[in-house]
């Protein structure tokens, strides 16, 4: 039975490569020279602190131009609030998305349940397995699942005839 896998999975090399080069560009520029602008990486969760909300607004612009310069979707990129965290300083906190959520999941069921093509969408941990009875019938749900869910920055992988 032909399959294949509809994951979301940023590349982190080239994530870290481009948190790098924003904390290089940051230490260089003469705007951000004594105040307390940095960015920071941990795990999946980027850190931006600076002395305003403007200056997060710069760091975030510069870290977003390195990422798409680096082919990394920013439609990973899970944006929180602006903190203070004393003093004039404020810190904003974004996550980069890995995995398919459940209700995402759904949504893909759904779409594919809706479009009357002979396919089925099974959800597995953070990925959903899409089978069909022929080759065609999963190449036309991968354009449907394109056109359908813009918002999550989809892949495909492991097909299998």
């Amino acid at each position: 039975m032909p399959s294949f896998d509809t994951v979301m999975e940023p590349d982190l090399v080239e994530v870290r490569n481009a948190i790098d080069q924003t904390a290089k560009e940051i230490g260089n520029r003469f705007d951000f020279k004594g105040t307390s602008a940095a960015i920071e990486l941990k795990e999946k969760e980027i850190t931006l602190t600076g002395d305003a909300d403007f200056q997060i607004g710069q760091i975030d612009d510069i870290m977003r131009n390195k990422l798409t310069k680096r082919s990394v979707d920013v439609r990973f990129l899970d944006v929180g609030k602006i903190e203070k965290i004393g003093g004039d300083r404020v810190k904003q906190v974004i996550v980069v998305r890995s995995g398919i959520a459940t209700e995402d999941g759904k949504k893909i069921q759904q779409v594919l349940k809706a479009s009357k093509l002979k396919v089925q969408g099974a959800i597995q941990g953070d990925s959903v397995r899409i089978t069909g009875g022929k080759r065609d019938d999963l190449q036309a749900a991968m354009a449907l699942i394109k056109s359908e869910i813009p918002d999550l920055p989809l892949s495909f992988d492991n097909f299998r005839d």
